[in-house]
């Protein structure tokens, strides 16, 4: 008895120390590239760099009018597809029935995440830049991304939604509530964590697209702000395109502390999910 307990507890020990090993070798590159673009991307930052306009072919001033499209461009793209992509996951997750047609949705959806974003920057460029008519144009880029980022709004806050135990539905209905209220006061709270978790997913894959944009939206040189939906706009993840390959004698530097502040932008956004899935876990009752 003695023995298979501590062979048991030696397999233990092997399967912990192995686990430990992979989360290293997983972690370490990430932090490793994030430190190696700090040190490279570092000596860029700085007032002008982040407040001024590009000048001399984009080799000097500053990448404000990057910073400020990409923080349009995110906008509009939360903006069209948050509101959508909840309401579908409550209709599919609270009302629609389980048949062979929700089931069919549901594999269309996990599909349409998986599609590469070229193919939905040419989709964006026939329906919304010709078609429409809406051009080159921050509205086109939000479009197109709002429709990138639904699949993955969708999957995940169907998934927070069917995570809220039903019991607190029947409760809920058993006191008199309507399905509507039920959802609305019950499950959308308690569910609301899973549900910040896609959205900022979406939204950070939004932030750091390039081929959507390249069709639908970016300019390759606008030394202004956007003026409306309907103007053009520069973006960080097509901008650090262009600088790293189309512009010849490009200080390093600022190749890597437009990186920077993309990075910074992105993690902002976790840090900010992260607080509001706190606080709503916190007041969650399972």
């Amino acid at each position: 008895m003695k023995r298979s307990l501590t062979s048991a507890r030696i397999q233990e020990l092997i399967g912990e120390n192995l686990l430990r090993l992979v989360s290293f070798a997983t972690v370490l590159p990430v932090l490793a590239i994030i430190v190696y673009i700090v040190i490279k991307g570092a000596p860029a930052i700085s007032w002008e760099f982040l407040t001024s306009m590009p000048r001399d072919g984009m080799r000097e001033g500053g990448i404000l009018p990057a910073i400020v499209g990409t923080f349009y461009l995110t906008l509009g793209t939360a903006v069209f597809s948050v509101p959508l992509g909840i309401a579908a996951a409550i209709y599919i997750a609270e009302y629609a029935p389980d048949n062979f047609w929700t089931r069919l949705i549901r594999i269309a959806i996990i599909n349409l995440a998986g599609i590469p974003s070229v193919v939905y920057g040419l989709f964006g460029l026939g329906l919304f830049v010709l078609f429409l008519r809406f051009g080159t144009s921050i509205l086109a880029a939000s479009l197109t991304l709002s429709i990138m980022t639904l699949p993955v709004i969708i999957s995940t806050a169907e998934e927070a939604l069917r995570s809220v135990p039903q019991a607190f539905r029947t409760v809920s209905i058993g006191l008199g509530a309507t399905r509507w209220q039920t959802v609305w006061r019950i499950v959308l709270p308690q569910a609301l964590p899973g549900i910040v978790t896609g959205v900022i997913l979406g939204l950070e894959r939004a932030a750091g697209e390039t081929a959507p944009i390249l069709f639908t939206g970016a300019a390759f040189f606008l030394p202004r702000l956007p003026q409306s939906p309907l103007d053009a706009t520069m973006a960080l993840p097509y901008h650090i395109f262009v600088i790293s390959t189309q512009v010849p004698g490009m200080p390093v530097k600022i190749q890597y502390g437009t990186v920077l502040v993309l990075l910074v932008f992105v993690l902002g956004m976790n840090l900010i999910a992260t607080l509001i899935r706190q606080r709503a876990r916190a007041r969650r009752m399972w």
